[in-house]
């Protein structure tokens, strides 16, 4: 099955999930050069919507996600990566996951689990 771009602009959803725990770790976007970096690489590689441009997990970080196993749905317009978490965050807040937030019954919201790291003194911000 091949992958299609063409859907959404050029680019599909790709929501990466720990290889070990099963956990989802975050979603992001690839568009065919992304993918393809991916595949030469094993490093997973995105594309920023926000810059415009390819950026590698974890080059500003030291974060990485090594990239096990690509799975493609039925549609062919979403990509789950199974990765292996370099360490220990995905999320540049600084947690484990990008899904660390839980929605209660109220509205309100409910944080999950511990930082791994510090973003200001990672990325300077």
């Amino acid at each position: 099955m091949k992958v299609d771009f063409g859907k959404c602009g050029g680019l599909v959803p790709v929501i990466a999930q720990d290889v070990h725990s099963g956990e989802v770790l975050m979603l992001a976007y690839m568009n065919e050069a992304a993918l393809q970096k991916t595949l030469e690489t094993g490093k997973a590689t995105y594309f920023s919507r926000s810059k415009n441009r390819l950026w590698v997990k974890g080059e500003s970080s030291g974060h990485e996600q090594e990239v096990k196993e690509i799975r493609v749905d039925c549609d062919g317009d979403t990509l789950l990566l199974r990765v292996v978490q370099k360490g220990g965050a995905a999320c540049h807040t600084g947690y484990a996951s990008c899904f660390h937030h839980r929605i209660q019954a109220d509205g309100g919201t409910e944080v999950l689990g511990l930082p791994v790291f510090d973003p200001e003194k990672v990325y300077g911000k």
